[in-house]
């Protein structure tokens, strides 16, 4: 007998996306503590909501839980990058050949990148950004894969939103969007995953190159930490 998930109420979905909302778009920055009573009276609602809605977002990478520390807002470092950005690099472009291969309509893409280039604001172009990246993941036709790239989809988004804070790059990234979507649409499948591929890699390099010096270097970080 299958189980069918429980649904999250609308209260504890209302607290737990305005959150989210605020963490991804640099409102609330790594660190941050997250108060119960705060944030209750900020939406209006009892504690139980806010609880429901932090330990979900626990679940996802976005806050850390802390029996001293209470609730924060997930720091971002060279390891929590690395971590995030393998998960895609090894992942995400597969998932785009596959879309590319079977046919799948990109018109999602296409949207979401006119969105981007319209944005007003660092908010709505991070937003647009994100719904871009997954418009050409979720027609791969393994909806499993899809789900495992959601998984990381939001801490992606807090990584790149700490280093959009640190250095804005979106223009370059806009540019290789572009590409990238140009390669998918036209048919060429693995030209847009090993454009997809760069992109990824060379972003992480930009914004957090001990990331890539660790990864280069394995033996020397377990020297360093012996």
């Amino acid at each position: 007998m299958t189980s069918v998930p429980t649904p999250i109420p609308s209260r504890t979905q209302y607290v737990l996306d305005a959150i989210k909302h605020r963490i991804l778009t640099g409102q609330l920055t790594p660190g941050q503590a997250l108060v119960e009573t705060e944030l209750a009276a900020q939406f209006g609602v009892s504690k139980t909501p806010v609880r429901e809605a932090l330990k979900t977002l626990a679940g996802t990478g976005l806050v850390v839980m802390s029996q001293y520390k209470g609730v924060t807002v997930r720091m971002v470092d060279a390891d929590m990058a690395r971590e995030v950005y393998d998960v895609r690099l090894l992942l995400e472009p597969e998932a785009l050949r596959r879309a590319v291969r079977r046919g799948a309509s990109l018109d999602a893409a296409r949207t979401a990148l006119t969105r981007a280039d319209d944005a007003t604001d660092t908010a709505e172009r991070s937003l647009a950004n994100r719904e871009f990246h997954r418009a050409l993941y979720l027609p791969c036709g393994n909806p499993l894969l899809g789900r495992m790239l959601d998984e990381v989809r939001d801490q992606a988004a807090l990584v790149s939103a700490v280093a959009w804070a640190a250095s804005p790059s979106w223009e370059r990234e806009a540019g290789e969007h572009r590409e990238i979507l140009r390669l998918a649409l036209e048919g060429d499948a693995d030209g847009a995953a090993r454009a997809l591929h760069a992109h990824i890699a060379s972003f992480v390099e930009r914004a957090f190159p001990q990331a890539t010096d660790q990864a280069a270097n394995p033996a020397a970080n377990q020297e360093g930490n012996a």
